[in-house]
């Protein structure tokens, strides 16, 4: 007999109208431990167990929901981000192998990110946003990276913040100048959209609690873990020369100059420059390449 892999249907989602009352009400589903998680994915994996597999999601569905919140900057209704992502975390439950020994907010978190990056890329296909690997990095780190330089709001970068960007995320600056002019274009939502009408309350004050929630703290420990192994295992993938440069211009606490890294290997800055660009594409992809041989990335 095939087993039967139908996932549960998750609490009603039915708008923003109604958002308050859904983040109250999945807050009521208890954090599961280690040992439960297991035993329930082992039942749902191997005898296609949808209670199991509705406790496993539901236990999750605040990690959704914080996850989710993140994204409320592109404009989208939260509810929608939030139904998205549940349909991720879904995803996650349903191929997640529970004996490859890290926990299911772990892994489900890629696939999460992924459901609701894909949604907002195809909401915002009206201005044409590229749907290419680097294109797609742009998207999502060019906000970030703006705030990060202290220029979050300029509808034009400077040139000096337009060439880190672009040498950062392997673009080139006429793609981060489009990039942008689309963004501010489309216009960001506020980080703080209030609930009523009176102002009281924002959306995020039903997430707050004095506690870490324990599936997040976890998930983001062992994401730390598994990075720095994808990096350490990704790192071998370059030559002597190659790591080395690369280590020390992005990988150490007080980077490296060009000029000391030119005296070192007695070539030109710019030869440093390119060898350290060429490094970090390598290293993204070995980065990538692992990643979805492991299954912690939904393949292409």
């Amino acid at each position: 007999m095939s087993k039967q892999r139908n996932l549960p249907v998750v609490p009603a989602l039915g708008g923003e109208a109604s958002l308050n009352r859904y983040l109250a009400e999945i807050r009521k589903f208890p954090v599961l431990t280690a040992e439960q998680e297991y035993m329930l994915a082992k039942r749902f994996s191997e005898h296609g167990d949808t209670d199991a597999a509705a406790q496993l999601v539901t236990s999750h569905l605040r990690l959704v929901a914080k996850i989710a919140m993140g994204y409320r900057g592109y404009g989208l209704p939260v509810s929608e981000l939030i139904s998205e992502g549940n349909i991720g975390l879904m995803q996650g439950v349903k191929k997640f192998e529970p004996d490859r020994g890290f926990r299911l907010a772990t892994y489900a978190m890629w696939w999460i990110k992924a459901s609701i990056q894909e949604f907002i890329l195809r909401s915002w296909s009206l201005v044409k946003i590229g749907t290419t690997a680097a294109q797609k990095k742009l998207f999502f780190n060019l906000r970030r990276m703006k705030k990060n330089l202290d220029a979050y709001e300029d509808a034009d970068l400077k040139p000096e913040d337009l060439k880190k960007i672009a040498t950062d995320l392997g673009v080139s600056e006429q793609e981060v100048i489009n990039m942008n002019r689309r963004m501010m274009m489309g216009g960001d939502a506020s980080l703080n959209v209030t609930m009523r009408e009176d102002g009281e309350g924002q959306w995020q004050d039903m997430l707050a609690d004095d506690r870490p929630l324990q599936d997040e703290t976890v998930a983001e420990a062992e994401e730390a873990a598994y990075r720095r192994e994808l990096l350490s295992e990704a790192l071998s993938s370059l030559n002597e020369r190659e790591r080395h440069i690369l280590t020390d211009r992005r990988l150490i606490d007080e980077p490296k100059t060009l000029e000391e890294l030119s005296q070192v290997y007695n070539v030109s800055r710019e030869r440093v420059r390119q060898i350290e660009v060429r490094a970090f594409e390598k290293l993204q992809k070995a980065i990538t390449r692992i990643a979805t041989e492991r299954h912690l990335l939904p393949a292409a």
